[in-house]
């Protein structure tokens, strides 16, 4: 049975580097005759006389006792805690250390001459703090460590003080290899610092090369929303079952990544070990070792790229690697095939077709040349075949690689003049980069990278089969603390996983694909879209505002355009966040909830043109539909909704009174009281559907899954198909479901929602992940003809101009749609992340003032003369790539 070895710590919420490694002691595998060096071959190397001589080997754990009969080199032991020991009193650093370079018969380790440094990072509590890890971090530099294990990881990658140390690490030459979680099987759950491109992360399989259930997932979510991550694990190793010291003597089997990271550290010693001593610090660095070891895996043929990464480690193929290794860069993963699945999902389940968002692949650029390194020229796209000009291609790329390590990232899109197109486009993205002369030259070095492309391209779809997902109004943890949608989950409680289509709603995905729909991610505000194009914009679980121009546009889209929308919302109450609030001692500050599982108030300013809005109830419990059991787990109630439309109502407990918590849900002495929550309403051309709970959707906590009701959803929203039992006669509304302004949930007053918005005090711009020919403006023109409809009972919101116009987004107010406690609107340190791209094309339309009455022939010539303007913007815009951060 498992059992966490070391469990997280949620006041401690800025460090996150706690060993969360759920570990395994069985006697199953003391009966094994191989030990694990002997699956990799390291008798091989054993044999050629290499063992981990003169390597210096840091292990950041728990520490380590004296003379320990396992370890022939233990060379020092250091103390970094307020505990007065240098002893491992749980276990868990001594085996780490015995799987690298233990040396009993029974749990032999990869390196046994390897010189041992144990640093003593955590307390026999389990405790660690960011402090203790940079002091240990600066005396590792200083002492000029080889190699550096951390069998350890945590959430919060823009804790700046550790990433930021990690990088000066493997700056110094330091090979960093590190766990990349146990919140497996869950996508999207990578842990700092193994998900730094800079360090080796390592993932988890068992003897069958299936990987762990606990092994942890990517994608990257640091790029997200405005990117696409990146490839992580890097490479995967034996955790199930794996044989290591015990604290004083013996052996013992125990299981996670926190193991299979050790073992994938005592392979880098020994292969250290290989490389002449003169030469180590030339030929040895963070990115040569990472080429070794991603170049020589061996791929498994069931899980996908983020699952596995480049593979299982081949000790003994990185090693001929190495051998005859000379310092070049590389990009990984160095082929992007559409035909290749499963390893390519998400990207082998959708193909390419024209006029959809670009889709963004993310991959690593790895320069053993030099710590530093530079890109020489924009990236160029060579298509093997004349099919593969239909293939448009922009490029954002690190224009300083360093440490050792960059991005490239590619925005694919297919002409127009292939919406017809069927088949394959095949070719190479080829990148120089350069580094400056290392000691003794007196050149650059200079190495070509290359990316090989096979895409699958299809006719584009049909505007009903196109669903659009809204990930630019998604906020996560970090960096503030989002709350998990689910409050019955206490044991996990932020919202860091992504929400995004390819982390905890891939299995979503993968539905909506079997069920013949195309989803496209839209990273940038409402305007950047036409919703000519899609039968559904798709909101789940969002947490951002909204600029006025997005619900302006919105609302003409849907009445006008005859787009539908489908809102799957989450809870919202204020009491009971500020209930949720405790006491972080790394950061010595209160830490409070920013908003709900869904920030309610934005959007019922974004339902406000239709009559609807949600409330604040946190409603639990079971129901059916159609014969379909569901559960609604902390769930939230539609408080308004216009005659005629139709609302679905069950029992629930309301837990929004009872003091309910993270730590403790109250449900005894409380009646259950219908509740509305799924609306259906037919709005002019278009079509809204909401509901309050997205836990049915979200893979991370779901109790049970409501994809049956999301397609029948879609089914009405796209293609106005009804079914019987969610539009029967007995839930059609007569009257209209209204209450007060001042009964709507409200904005939080005491929070500076701007630190964590990309809408709040800042700038409106469609950013890299939207059409091209609309990057760096404010999104599509709304020309408006004539008078907008007017909803029935519901004020006219009159548009008034185009949406290209300037406007003060720093000080937002909705027309006609009252906006409470919107927040601070300075400027928030988030710049760092979601930053203005200034070195985007930029394009912003002139506001064009047309006159009232305009001749037949003068509107002509004005048609005609902004249509020339136009291309010529494009053409200026095609001329060059971006060159501008990917996060």
């Amino acid at each position: 049975m498992k059992s966490p070895a070391f469990i997280s710590q949620w006041n401690l919420i800025s460090v996150k580097f706690l060993v969360t490694d759920r570990e395994h002691l069985s006697a199953s595998c003391m009966s094994l005759k191989s030990q694990v060096t002997s699956l990799f071959g390291a008798e091989v190397l054993w044999s050629k006389g290499y063992t981990g001589a003169k390597v210096k080997m840091a292990i950041f754990d728990t520490g380590i006792r004296a003379n320990h009969p396992h370890f022939r080199n233990i060379k020092e032991r250091t103390n970094w805690t307020n505990e007065d020991t240098l002893n491992d009193n749980l276990g868990h650093g001594t085996f780490v250390a015995g799987v690298i370079a233990g040396g009993d018969a029974e749990c032999l380790g990869f390196a046994p001459d390897t010189e041992i440094y144990a640093f003593r990072v955590f307390t026999d509590a389990q405790v660690s703090y960011t402090s203790w890890f940079l002091d240990a971090f600066n005396y590792a530099m200083a002492t000029n460590m080889d190699v550096l294990n951390l069998s350890i990881g945590g959430p919060d990658y823009l804790d700046l003080p550790f990433v930021e140390k990690v990088w000066e690490i493997t700056a110094n030459n330091i090979i960093m290899v590190s766990a990349i979680g146990n919140d497996g099987p869950l996508y999207g759950t990578l842990n700092n610092p193994a998900d730094q491109s800079d360090v080796i992360g390592v993932g988890g399989i068992d003897y069958n090369d299936h990987i762990a259930s606990f092994s942890s997932r990517g994608m990257s979510t640091w790029e997200i929303p405005h990117g696409y991550g990146r490839i992580k694990p890097d490479v995967v190793a034996y955790g199930r079952e794996i044989m290591g010291s015990k604290i004083s003597t013996g052996c013992k089997s125990l299981s996670g990544t926190s193991v299979a990271s050790p073992v994938v550290a005592g392979v880098v010693c020994l292969l250290v070990s290989v490389i002449p001593e003169s030469r180590q610090k030339d030929i040895l660095n963070p990115a040569s070792m990472k080429q070794a070891l991603v170049e020589g895996a061996a791929k498994l043929s069931g899980p996908n790229m983020y699952e596995q990464g480049a593979g299982r480690v081949d000790l003994l193929e990185s090693f001929e690697i190495l051998k005859n290794y000379q310092p070049r860069a590389s990009i990984f993963p160095g082929v992007l095939d559409y035909t290749d699945c499963p390893y390519s999902w998400p990207f082998c389940r959708q193909p390419l077709y024209a006029g959809a968002m670009p889709v963004i692949f993310n991959a690593t650029i790895l320069n053993g040349m030099g710590v530093i390194g530079y890109v020489e020229s924009p990236p160029t796209w060579h298509p093997s075949n004349e099919e593969g000009n239909l293939l448009s291609i922009h490029f954002t790329y690190s224009e300083v690689i360093w440490p050792w390590t960059g991005y490239l990232a590619l925005h694919m899109q297919i002409k127009e003049e292939g919406s017809q197109f069927f088949g394959e486009i095949d070719g190479n993205v080829t990148l120089q980069v350069y580094s400056p002369p290392a000691l003794g030259e007196n050149r650059p070095r200079i190495s070509t990278c290359v990316l090989h492309l096979k895409l699958k391209v299809v006719p584009t779809p049909e505007r009903s089969k196109r669903v659009l997902w809204d990930q630019f109004h998604s906020i996560k943890y970090p960096p503030g603390y989002i709350p998990r949608d689910s409050l019955d989950v206490r044991n996990d409680i932020l919202d860091w996983h992504g929400d995004h289509l390819h982390t905890n709603f891939h299995i979503m995905f993968n539905m909506l694909r079997d069920a013949g729909y195309f989803v496209e991610t839209l990273g940038s505000p409402l305007t950047c879209f036409d919703a000519h194009q899609y039968g559904t914009l798709l909101l789940v679980d969002l947490e951002d505002e909204y600029f006025e121009e997005e619900i302006e546009k919105l609302r003409d889209d849907v009445i006008s355009t005859g787009l539908g929308l489908a809102v799957f919302a989450e809870w919202y109450n204020v009491e009971t966040m500020v209930k949720m609030r405790f006491f972080d001692d790394n950061t010595r500050s209160w830490w409070t909830p920013v908003t709900g599982g869904a920030n309610i108030p934005a959007l019922n300013d974004l339902l406000a043109p239709f009559g609807i809005a949600f409330g604040d109830k946190i409603l639990n419990g079971d129901f059916s539909i159609d014969g379909e059991q569901s559960r609604y787990a902390s769930g939230t109630d539609i408080v308004r909704f216009p005659a005629g439309g139709f609302v679905h109502s069950f029992p629930f407990l309301d837990s929004s009174e009872s003091g309910a918590t993270q730590n403790v849900l109250l449900t005894s002495g409380m009646t259950k009281a219908d509740s509305p929550i799924l609306g259906l309403l037919g709005v002019g051309d278009g079509r809204v559907a909401v509901y309050g709970d997205s836990n049915c959707l979200d893979s991370s906590h779901m109790v049970t899954n409501c994809y049956w009701l999301l397609r029948k959803i879609l089914d009405y929203t796209s293609r106005n198909i009804r079914d019987p039992v969610l539009f029967s006669d007995s839930v059609k509304r007569d009257t209209r479901l209204h209450v007060e302004d001042n009964q709507l949930p409200l904005r939080r007053t005491d929070v500076n929602f701007s630190t964590y918005s990309a809408v709040v005090g800042k700038e409106l711009i469609c950013r890299s992940d939207s059409r091209y020919e609309i990057w760096g403006t404010k999104g599509y023109n709304l020309q408006v003809r004539g008078r907008n409809r007017k909803l029935p009972g519901y004020p006219l919101i009159d548009l008034g101009r185009g949406l290209n116009s300037t406007v003060d987004s720093s000080n937002l107010r909705h027309p006609k749609l009252p906006v409470k406690n919107k927040g601070d609107s300075g400027k928030g340190y988030l710049d760092l992340i979601y930053g203005d791209e200034a070195e985007a094309p930029v394009t912003i339309a002139s506001h064009w003032l047309v006159p009232a009455v305009v001749s037949v022939t003068g509107l002509l010539l004005f048609l005609s003369f902004w249509r020339i303007r136009q291309k010529r913007r494009r053409r200026r815009k095609g001329s060059g790539s971006g060159r501008f951060t990917n996060l």
